[in-house]
């Protein structure tokens, strides 16, 4: 490899880190706006709808409970996995409305990170009184 296609790739790598820089930056904007308009207490789900909402009106492309197959000895099988949100493809948000995040769910979305082949994700937790406090980023 010559170092002109070296220098491509890396300049390809920051524009997608960037990019994704974006979208996440939206993305946890809409759930302070979400968290500030709403509070904390409600179900995930009215969280999850309205999110979804709000990202759509920015533009963004938006899957909500998106199938994520288990592949097991090359076999693509459906276990009933969902991703609660995912944004332009390359962002999974996970939605929590719990009393406190503990670690199988950071480990749910790093599994769910790895099947799916996505790089990056939040998971955010709306019953908090400060939504700074539920918001916990992770990359694979």
């Amino acid at each position: 490899m010559n170092l002109s296609t070296m220098m491509e790739q890396r300049a390809k790598v920051v524009r997608d880190i960037e990019q994704l820089n974006k979208i996440t930056y939206r993305i946890i904007g809409a759930s302070y706006k979400i968290h500030s308009e709403l509070g904390p207490g409600l179900l995930e789900s009215t969280y999850e709808v309205c999110l979804a909402h709000e990202l759509r009106d920015c533009g963004f492309h938006v899957e909500r409970q998106k199938l994520l197959p288990v592949v097991y000895k090359n076999i693509y099988l459906d276990a009933g996995y969902r991703i609660d949100l995912l944004v332009n493809h390359s962002v999974i948000v996970e939605l929590k409305s719990v009393q406190k995040v503990i670690p199988i769910y950071e480990a749910q979305l790093m599994t769910y990170l790895k099947l799916s082949k996505v790089k990056l994700g939040l998971l955010l937790n709306f019953n908090v009184t400060d939504m700074k406090q539920g918001i916990h980023r992770f990359v694979m």
